[in-house]
Order: structure tokens, then C-alpha cells, then sequence
């Protein structure tokens, strides 16, 4: 039932750059986090957040692992902030092919935030635990959205990923292999 309205908690983490160090814990526990298994090492590649770092001016901006987008944006802008330019891709959550950030390194796969989901759930993400100048702030709010179907192109884009890494007989033998588990 597409365009069905229903109650949806949403996640968000606010970001307060005023208040941010830049000394990474929130990579290092978001990577801990997404180890396997669990806590087991810290890759700051597989952290679904990055710090954003000018530290001549001082200036650290924690990006969030965003969605996917197949091609490379058109959007070029640069943006000055005390006096230095960055460009749009240097706050841009998007996994994308014009660069490593977000991508699982081992298969390439995009990583998007998951705000550490779990069994039992966590009380706040990882990063926001891990912050201790306060600078990631955990919130929730309850909002009415159309209710969300799985996309296909989602699908298709790791399976492309899975198939690009290891071959296509590879991946059909596993998934055939699964579908009888």
C-alpha cells in the first residue's frame, strides 16, 4: 500500500560544530561498533561517520554516512568557512563513485547510518556515547510518513557490488546456498 500515512519515530542526530574537538572518538566507537565481530577492532573505513578537518582554523565537522547515489552530483560549490574553501563533496554524506568515503573497504559496498540499531537497542548511537564535549546530540520525534517500500535499486546495487568483488557464479552459489538454510 504505497502513500499510506503512518506514526514513524525518527532518529536524527544534531551536530554542533562549535562544539567539536575533532578527536574522533565517534569514528573510533562507530567502527568498533560495525566490526565483525561486534567491538572486535577499529578501522575508521568502516566508521559510518567522518570528522571533516581544518585544523590550521581550528574548524572539525562531524558527516554522517548518508544514501547512495549511482553517479557523481553536478554540484560543485565551494563554501568558505574562516577563510578557507572547501568543496561540496567535503561535508557530502553520499556514498558515491568519486570517492572512498563511506564504502566498505573490504567489498565496497555503501555504508549508510544506521544509528546502531541492536538487539537489545542502544539508548543513544555509538558516536553520541562516545562524544564527550557534546557536540553529537541524540534526538527522536514522532512524525507522520508515507509508508516505506524496499527498493529495488537498493537491492540491485549490492548485489552489482557483491558480483563486481567475487563473480557472479560466486554470489549465486551463496545465495543459493542460503536460500536452503
Amino acid at each position: 500500500m504505497t502513500g499510506e500515512k503512518k506514526k514513524k519515530i525518527i532518529k536524527d542526530i544534531k551536530v554542533d560544530v562549535d562544539k567539536c574537538t575533532g578527536c574522533r572518538s565517534c569514528e573510533m566507537a562507530c567502527s568498533a561498533f560495525h566490526a565483525v565481530p561486534k567491538y572486535s577492532s577499529i578501522n575508521p573505513a568502516r566508521s559510518r561517520i567522518r570528522v571533516i578537518v581544518d585544523e590550521l582554523s581550528d574548524v572539525y565537522v562531524p558527516v554522517r554516512a548518508g544514501g547512495y547515489i549511482q553517479a557523481e552530483c553536478n554540484g560543485r560549490n565551494l563554501y568558505t568557512v574562516d577563510g578557507k574553501e572547501y568543496s561540496e563533496c567535503s561535508f557530502c554524506p553520499a556514498s558515491c563513485p568519486s570517492r572512498d568515503y563511506f564504502k566498505e573497504p573490504d567489498s565496497g559496498l555503501p555504508l549508510k547510518c544506521d544509528m546502531c540499531e541492536d538487539d537489545p537497542p542502544l539508548s543513544e548511537p555509538m558516536c553520541v556515547q562516545a562524544c564527550e564535549f557534546d557536540a553529537l546530540i541524540y534526538e527522536e520525534r514522532e512524525e507522520e510518513v508515507e509508508e516505506e517500500e524496499v527498493k529495488r535499486e537498493d537491492m540491485e546495487i549490492a548485489f552489482e557490488s557483491l558480483v563486481k568483488k567475487h563473480g557472479k557464479k560466486k554470489v549465486m552459489d551463496t545465495f543459493a546456498r542460503l536460500a536452503k538454510d
